[in-house]
């Protein structure tokens, strides 16, 4: 059996921002907390970029339109920090000044 294996699907439902983690509650009554060191892009996020966030779908993920974020519930309940190559994220940084 594999334990990882979902019986239902997880939606986000909540998102909330602390100074150094994004905390995830979920349609099965979990909160998860996830350190903005995994997500370069959100820690170097304004507090107000990073409030301006919309579901994916019914919660599918999470979308930060001004940082280019996405973040999907999948990608948390694994334990996935961002995939963005250093290369990518220092393009990124140089666009925004």
């Amino acid at each position: 059996m594999n334990s990882l294996r979902l019986e239902r699907e997880c939606l986000a439902t909540r998102v909330e921002l602390a100074a150094d983690s994004l905390i995830v509650s979920l349609n099965d009554g979990r909160r998860v907390s996830i350190p903005l060191t995994w997500y370069p892009r959100l820690l170097r996020g304004t507090r107000q970029e990073r409030a301006h966030f919309e579901f994916i779908g019914e919660g599918e993920g999470i979308h930060w339109p001004e940082l280019d974020e996405d973040i999907s519930v999948e990608g948390i309940l694994a334990g996935r920090p961002s995939q963005e190559s250093q290369t990518s994220l220092q393009k990124w940084l140089k666009k925004r000044g």
